[in-house]
């Protein structure tokens, strides 16, 4: 599948994590290619073990990989950057202010490549201070559609709306989508999605008229003992999903 294949009937791909290659494998024949598979820089010890691994990936799954962070860790940014050069995957996590480090190394525009904004409790404006020192000091409150421009101008694709926390961030929720709509650029909703919330989500920025729409679930729908992604899960997700749109 080609990037834009990616997503169902063009709007929607699923994220979930994968725990093994089996996993993988099985979660992308269960929502039958339309997901990027997360894999996390932080589990692993270099990115020389992270590539080679995630290589592995790439290979079984069409290359339908996405490079996390951990948690949305801004410490995790440089190596998230140079695994990402290396594997050329379909999709990278990244912080705000490590966005067009990350673009410049890729070396090309077809990867996407999102970047993480938080919510600030005030609607219509977002926090681009997410990175390893800027996210220690006062946040930002940026007009989203100003932070939609200069994402754009540093070779995002995606806003990466982190951590939303359920439904408690709603309304900052639909006006990040009204923006996006605005200027056709891709959400990523992100934080505590589960199989009760999952389609309320996806409906507010199918609604708001987003173009593309990249909704992560992540622990919920771990199983906790062998930490798999449950495939059942993916497929309900899934399901939804072709129901949606």
């Amino acid at each position: 599948m080609s990037h834009e294949q990616r997503f169902l009937n063009n709007r929607v791909c699923l994220n979930v994590l994968g725990n093994s290659l089996e996993n993988a494998k099985d979660i992308f024949e269960a929502a039958q290619g339309h997901v990027l598979v997360g894999l996390l820089s932080k589990t692993y010890p270099s990115v020389d073990v992270a590539v080679e691994d995630m290589n592995r990936y790439m290979k079984e799954i069409d290359g339908a990989v996405s490079v996390g962070l951990g948690a949305g860790d801004p410490k995790q940014w440089k190596m998230v950057a140079d695994i990402a050069k290396e594997v050329q995957p379909q999709h990278v996590n990244q912080v705000c202010t490590a966005t067009g480090y990350t673009r410049g190394l890729l070396g090309q525009n077809d990867t996407y490549v999102n970047s993480l904004l938080s919510p600030t409790g005030k609607v219509g404006y977002v926090n681009m201070a997410t990175g390893e020192f800027s996210s220690q000091v006062e946040q930002t409150l940026v007009p989203i559609d100003t932070a939609i421009v200069m994402l754009k101008e540093m070779g995002a694709n995606s806003v990466k709306f982190y951590p939303m926390n359920g439904l408690s961030t709603r309304d900052e929720f639909v006006a990040v989508c009204e923006a996006c709509a605005r200027h056709d650029f891709m959400v990523e909703r992100a934080g505590s999605l589960d199989l009760e919330n999952f389609e309320e989500i996806l409906q507010i920025a199918l609604d708001a008229g987003v173009p593309k729409v990249i909704p992560h679930v992540y622990s919920s729908v771990i199983d906790p003992v062998s930490k798999d992604t449950r495939i059942e899960d993916v497929k309900t997700l899934y399901e939804i999903m072709k129901r949606l749109v």
